[in-house]
């Protein structure tokens, strides 16, 4: 990455950053996102609404959009809002550090452009409420060496395993994230449900909304809600009891995947939340979430020719295929939408 200059005052005046030829037009908290991952949408547009930000001169909102060669004015921000302060590491326990440093090991695929990762169950993808270990702050462990940090392209539930793309730089990023925006993307999760589904192989179209119940809120069916298609096929199944399953969602919505299997009477092993107790059959030893993210393809950011990720099954999925007598050869190939 070539970046511009930039003017760069003291830690308690104002920075005023120029957007950089590779970092094409985009949104301005999207922007941020990338350079000031600790700031929240909420400080933003409250900074943007009092006129702290802005650009060219000019008073902005979060949604505008930027080019290459304007400035953007930065006030003087919270430490851990800034992207030195991710990079350094200094944050992170000594238990995060090993963590990350174990992310490197589950490097898929590597090239100047893209890092394809096989995300652990059990690790947020960025920072929440009461979440006080996410991959978002360990992505100078996959650095190897280059000038600037990794960026998230997309995200996986924390209880979902498997493939997850980063962009190694503003372009990269951006290309990739238009495969997905631009639904090119071509994504392939495996399930274990509780149940056979019926038909064994169709389309939910359903669309999903927040719904707030006893305290906790969740993904549920909303006539008003944002349209949600997934496409399934049923790969094998045992006693009737448990089947195994590829789904393509064709949108991406929150706990899409996981709100759609519940509603087709099938929820998802180890899917408390979605499945209440009916997700721990007896005779299934379950401990984790059975959904992961096991293919995913989409046009390379340098030449557009098409980039294929798979990530092995998890053990605790490995696990269970084991005791039921799944044998994973039989899911290659399996897509869930028809050609």
């Amino acid at each position: 990455m070539t970046a511009e200059p930039q003017e760069k005052a003291g830690p308690q005046g104002v920075e005023n950053r120029t957007v950089s030829p590779d970092e094409g037009e985009v949104r301005l908290d999207r922007w941020f996102k990338r350079h000031y991952p600790g700031l929240t949408f909420g400080r933003l547009a409250k900074l943007a609404r009092t006129g702290q930000i802005r650009v060219d001169g000019k008073r902005t909102k979060p949604q505008q959009r930027v080019e290459p060669g304007q400035t953007i004015r930065i006030p003087p921000l919270p430490a851990d809002s800034a992207e030195d302060a991710d990079e350094s590491g200094a944050a992170l326990s000594e238990a995060d550090q090993q963590a990350a440093e174990a992310l490197r090991e589950r490097v898929l695929f590597r090239d100047d452009w893209v890092i394809a990762l096989d995300k652990p169950a059990g690790l947020a993808t960025q920072g929440g409420s009461r979440l006080t270990r996410h991959l978002d702050a360990m992505l100078d462990a996959l650095r190897f060496d280059a000038a600037e940090r990794p960026r998230l392209v997309h995200r996986l539930d924390k209880d979902t395993s498997g493939v997850l793309l980063l962009g190694r730089s503003a372009r990269a990023t951006d290309a990739l994230g238009r495969a997905f925006r631009d639904k090119t993307a071509d994504k392939v999760y495996w399930a274990l449900t509780v149940g056979v589904p019926r038909p064994r192989a169709g389309r939910i179209d359903m669309p999903l909304g927040k719904q707030k119940r006893g305290g906790e809120e969740k993904m549920a069916h909303d006539p008003d809600g944002r349209t949600a298609i997934t496409d399934y096929r049923t790969i094998a199944s045992w006693k009737s009891r448990v089947a195994w399953l590829a789904l393509s969602p064709l949108t991406g919505r929150t706990h899409q995947l996981r709100a759609h299997l519940a509603a087709l009477g099938t929820p998802i092993l180890g899917d408390g939340k979605y499945g209440g107790k009916e997700a721990f059959p007896p005779g299934v030893k379950v401990e984790q979430l059975c959904l992961h993210a096991r293919e995913l393809g989409l046009p390379h950011p340098q030449d557009q020719t098409t980039l294929r990720v798979t990530a092995p099954l998890p053990e605790h999925m490995r696990a269970i295929f084991e005791t039921l007598g799944f044998d994973s050869r039989h899911g290659e190939g399996i897509h869930p939408t028809p050609n």
